[in-house]
């Protein structure tokens, strides 16, 4: 639905010929923009209270572009792009305004949102070899208009590293927890605090790590109340619901 039609649903609701409850419907469901190779939703925002994302993997520079503009055209002012190289991103930094972010692959046209929520995202790591998951968790919540915190290399392995912050872990709303190898993290911190805690499994790891499937069982195993799991290396998914998490009752 573009302006025009919008401004004449309204004026139909101003006039009562349209319902309230009609209208908010239409809104609801109205139709994609359809660009032959992808299908744009326009109307995301107004269902889930986010923008459609860019999944970059796979696709053209030119298709991202495209896409990207369609949604800038329609008063998108944060476009999130993820899985995207280097490349892709020179490619598209000299047609639309992005901001590249190299370690998390992600890019973003059009305006950073300021920070808001209820309070913090924390972003803690196992190791260093988990940043670069940890930094599309990170990226994307602040996208979504967050304030994150950063806790890196804070695994069991040496765990006064992680109960050395213990007072910013207890001031969370939310905490991603993003490990390899065995996993141990998400429980750990689990046992710590009274809020939500979404464990990401990483691929990093020896070989009896299987690609981060020994992680992620360990994660779906924890005897820590109040931890959910996200796919392998999903960053993008948790911090996507992280920010969910945080921003409910904002605007109570």
């Amino acid at each position: 639905m573009n302006r025009k039609n919008t401004e004449e649903l309204l004026r139909q609701v101003q006039s009562g010929a349209v319902t309230v409850e009609d209208a908010i419907l239409k809104l609801k469901t109205e139709p994609f923009e359809d660009l032959g190779f992808a299908k744009v939703d326009h109307h995301r925002a107004i269902r889930q209270g986010a923008a459609e994302v860019v999944y970059g993997a796979g696709k053209t520079p030119e298709q991202i572009r495209l896409i990207a503009d369609r949604l800038l055209a329609q008063d998108v002012e944060t476009v999130l792009i993820t899985r995207i190289s280097k490349e892709t991103a020179n490619d598209l930094q000299a047609s639309i305004p992005l901001q590249y972010y190299e370690t998390a692959r992600i890019g973003i046209a059009g305006k950073q949102p300021p920070a808001g929520g209820c309070a913090c995202i924390v972003v803690a790591t196992g190791g260093t070899s988990d940043i670069p998951v940890a930094e599309e968790a990170a990226v994307t919540a602040e996208a979504l208009g967050n304030r994150v915190v950063r806790l890196y290399d804070v695994g069991v392995a040496g765990l006064h590293r992680l109960l050395s912050n213990l007072e910013i872990l207890m001031k969370a709303r939310v905490i991603i927890a993003v490990a390899g190898m065995e996993g141990a993290l998400a429980s750990v911190i689990g046992g710590l605090v009274d809020c939500p805690v979404i464990a990401v499994p990483t691929s990093v790891g020896y070989g009896a790590s299987f690609g981060g499937v020994a992680a992620l069982l360990s994660m779906l195993n924890s005897c820590a109340s109040g931890v959910s799991v996200v796919n392998i290396d999903n960053g993008f998914g948790a911090g996507y619901l992280a920010s969910r998490i945080n921003q409910m009752g904002k605007d109570e």
